[in-house]
């Protein structure tokens, strides 16, 4: 049996980027390897220069997560075109203003990003390697102190409630740990989309919508996406909570 962390990723807007391509940012259904990470090693307090140890986090890291909230119809598209001069400053989570090196230039800087609306997304968490620093009870210090203010995904997403549930679970891996985190009150047994590793949960049968490999690992030393893992995608009941 192994403990779990369980997160709650909830907020107006939440953004789990895919592969992007130009100035689109697309949000997949489920956070990435590389974007728990990343989140965990902001809370912690590390910098981008630690890429070592964000690289020892996400290569331990083991999560599952299911989608409490699904309508795919609630997706918002932000259309930004935005004309950046070279005196131009913006926010950072460091409390810090951040600039820009070069010119200015006439043509307007665009983006496109989508973002999921009103979404509620569990997540059960562990770390190989449970005695190596730092520890579930680091992080889960971190997530209730963090370093640095967090958002889920992107800086506009930030989080409507506390992340971190109180106390742990046990269970043997992380299909097993989503299927004990109680969902929202509902008249009949919810079936519900997850996400887990293969190996961790059910790789084949009616619980099962497809197995692949997905491009969410990260080179946190060249700051570049470089690797897949192999996740399953399917189905999970949760218990009901109280109405």
């Amino acid at each position: 049996m192994c403990d779990w962390l369980i997160l709650r990723l909830e907020a107006p807007l939440l953004a789990f980027g895919g592969v992007a391509i130009d100035h689109i940012g697309v949000t997949r259904d489920f956070p990435a390897q590389s974007m728990l990470a990343g989140l965990l090693a902001n809370a912690l307090g590390f910098e981008r220069t630690d890429w070592e140890n964000i690289q020892s986090l996400q290569d331990r890291l083991v999560f599952a997560a299911r989608r409490d909230r699904d309508d795919e119809a609630a997706l918002l598209t932000d259309v930004q075109n935005a004309r950046l001069e070279k005196n131009d400053k913006g926010w950072t989570t460091r409390g810090q203003p951040e600039g820009r090196d070069g010119a200015s230039y006439g043509a307007p800087h665009r983006r496109r990003r989508d973002y999921h609306m009103d979404a509620r997304v569990m997540v059960a968490l562990r770390l190989k390697q449970a005695e190596r620093q730092p520890d579930l009870d680091a992080l889960a210090a971190a997530l209730e102190r963090p370093a640095r203010p967090l958002f889920i995904g992107r800086k506009p997403c930030l989080p409507s409630a506390p992340m971190l549930l109180p106390g742990r679970i046990k269970a043997p891996n992380a299909y097993a740990a989503l299927q004990t985190i109680a969902g929202e009150p509902s008249a009949a047994p919810k079936k519900m989309r997850a996400l887990w590793p293969l190996g961790e949960g059910p790789d084949d049968g009616e619980k099962v919508w497809r197995v692949i490999d997905l491009p969410d690992v990260r080179n946190w030393r060249t700051g570049l996406h470089g690797g897949t893992r192999r996740i399953v995608e399917g189905i999970v009941f949760a218990p009901e909570l109280a109405a």
